[in-house]
């Protein structure tokens, strides 16, 4: 068993390393990679705030435990224009073996945000977070909303080529079909060009569980729609818990069940 989307008390996690990395050798891994969230410029609950740390622990544990699981050290980089654009400085920095692009926090195109005001923040346990955002940054409009994110996501995409494309339809977990279907032309068409953006630059993209075992989403991310649309198009995908506690770990959800079941062929066990 593997992991390579894991948070610790370092971000948002609610465990150590070394608590996660106890569990998942007492549980069979062979291997565990961690992805704390990336040092963003305004105060926050959810990112790395001692990122030099957090590359020293990671890279101790990864020597204390060599030859009974292997640890590898990276970051969920979280693509915010005008304020974490280039993956390169942290990279270099933390001498990272592997990099998660994810998009949480948007801004409004053609703007330059300063502090989280500025931000539509479509993650997290609330929605009504994501739905105040919404109407303040977008006058409620979702389409304006959704393009922007996927614009985002695509320009990070390019601009970065990350290890492991993070949760690319992210933005449905708080719609909750109140603002829009799956089923839209107009919704497919931007995902699409997303995933199909992905294939042209040879990306791996994960299988992301949480949505599920949290409660806050009825289907993987990317959904299963999409999974079989990039089934067609050969793109390899790796299964992720995106954990942040060790029994996280375990929340696989059938996903490699369902990937076997459709023929996906193109399924990672390492990166």
């Amino acid at each position: 068993m593997t992991n390579y989307h894991t948070h610790s008390s370092y971000c948002d996690g609610s465990a150590s390393p070394h608590e996660m990395v106890e569990f998942a050798l007492s549980h069979g891994f062979t291997s565990l990679g961690f992805s704390g969230h990336s040092p963003l410029p305004f105060e926050n609950t959810f990112s790395i705030k001692d990122y030099d740390g957090y590359c020293r622990e990671i890279r101790s544990l990864s020597a204390e435990y060599a030859g009974r699981l292997d640890i590898r050290l990276g970051l969920e980089f979280d693509y915010v224009p005008g304020m974490l654009e280039d993956f390169a400085p942290l990279t270099e920095q933390g001498r990272l073996e592997y990099t998660i692009g994810s998009v949480h926090l948007i801004p409004v195109p053609g703007t330059v945000p300063t502090c989280a005001q500025d931000l539509w923040f479509i993650d997290g346990p609330r929605w009504e977070r994501y739905d105040e955002g919404l109407v303040r940054l977008f006058g409620g409009d979702i389409r304006r909303g959704v393009r922007a994110y996927f614009d985002q996501q695509n320009e990070m995409l390019v601009r970065n080529r990350p290890t492991v494309v993070g949760h690319p339809d992210k933005i449905v977990m708080h719609n909750r079909n109140r603002y829009f279907s799956e089923d839209e032309n107009w919704y497919r068409d931007l995902a699409l060009e997303s995933i199909h953006l992905i294939k042209e630059l040879n990306l791996v993209c994960e299988i992301n569980t949480r949505g599920i075992y949290k409660g806050r989403h009825a289907d993987y991310y990317p959904g299963k729609w999409l999974i079989r649309e990039m089934k067609q198009l050969c793109i390899p995908v790796i299964v992720s818990t995106d954990a942040h506690a060790p029994e996280d770990l375990l929340r696989t959800e059938g996903a490699y069940e369902y990937l076997q079941e459709i023929g996906y062929k193109d399924v990672l066990d390492t990166i």
